[in-house]
């Protein structure tokens, strides 16, 4: 088990310094760290067998990682000895998912594989000097950013209404300063967009129905952003998402800023105490290498009898501050 929790924290470590343009605690450039809060939250996977054996079975769970505004600690684990193979590996930079492999799992056998961990959540709070931002020239940008200029399941960014929207709200804020420009997108949607609760359909569905989710006002917002060459991306938590975009400073130092596209109004900085469970919202998970995800959800797959799987995400206790 030791060796399990090292590997876990190594992939946490490492996986926050490998995206240099997150906001920093130590500059005044970004968004500035405020108040934390600790809670706890389990995650993985457990498997029973009530109908017959099962063989070759394989999972994958995302678990969360470190961020600038988070940093995460593993309590407990709960790996039963069935389980062969634990590995922790990383998705485009910005998901990390638990693997589990179990060659055989008996009649009437249970599997765990559960990982308590501490997350430590901190407030974003927006920078006072909006002026220096600058819009960032696509040409130059690293390759994990370069990548939320595209479309993505449900971000319909290419899209003529899309375009022609982003032109509409902009018409008249060409000459103002890039961040005004991106607050004037962020009101647009809102204007344009109800909260109602409902099926995911994505940025058009909701620009042509007007009303949407906090899903349909990310996905929008991003795909405005987008359609303006403006990076922009989905930042996940549990039972919510919100949507974050990408600006220069003057001497060309990207920073990522949040905002809060459903529920009150928080433009370039957020109070969620929620963990970040992901970023990102256009995947290709190794094992679904065909599927472009929105999400890099949970996956299990084996032989055998019909077993009873719960993918587990809870948390244990609440924002302690």
């Amino acid at each position: 088990m030791q060796r399990l929790r090292l590997a876990l924290l190594l992939f946490c470590c490492l996986a926050a310094p490998a995206l240099a343009v997150d906001p920093k605690e130590d500059t005044n450039n970004g968004p500035t760290l405020g108040d934390e809060t600790v809670q706890h939250i389990q995650l993985g996977l457990t498997i029973e067998t009530p109908n017959g054996e099962c063989r070759g079975i394989h999972g994958t769970t995302p678990m969360p990682i470190e961020w600038p505004e988070q940093s995460v600690r593993v309590v407990t684990e709960d790996i039963t000895p069935n389980v062969a193979h634990v590995d922790y590996r990383m998705v485009a930079g910005t998901v990390q998912q638990m693997v589990i492999d179990v060659p055989f799992v008996a009649p009437q056998e249970k599997v765990n594989a559960l990982v308590t961990m501490e997350v430590t959540k901190r407030k974003l709070i927006a920078p006072t000097d909006t002026a220096q931002y600058i819009l960032p020239n696509k040409k130059k940008l690293p390759p994990d950013v370069r990548i939320y200029l595209g479309p993505s399941p449900k971000i319909e960014s290419r899209h003529a209404k899309i375009r022609s929207t982003a032109k509409e709200i902009l018409k008249d804020k060409r000459d103002a300063s890039a961040w005004e420009q991106v607050e004037a997108i962020y009101d647009g949607v809102r204007e344009r967009v109800e909260y109602k609760n409902g099926p995911i359909k994505g940025a058009l569905a909701a620009l042509k129905d007007g009303d949407g989710d906090c899903e349909e006002l990310t996905s929008l917002f991003i795909a405005i952003c987008r359609a303006e060459d403006i990076p922009a991306r989905t930042v996940w938590v549990p039972g919510h998402c919100y949507p974050e975009f990408y600006l220069w400073d003057e001497t060309e130092t990207g920073y990522w800023f949040p905002c809060q596209a459903a529920g009150d109004r928080a433009f370039g900085e957020i109070d969620e105490q929620r963990p970040i469970l992901q970023k990102g919202d256009n995947f290709r998970d190794p094992d679904r290498p065909k599927q472009q995800l929105r999400y890099l959800s949970e996956f299990l797959t084996g032989k055998g009898g019909k077993p009873k799987v719960k993918f587990v995400r809870e948390i244990v206790d609440g924002p302690q501050q």
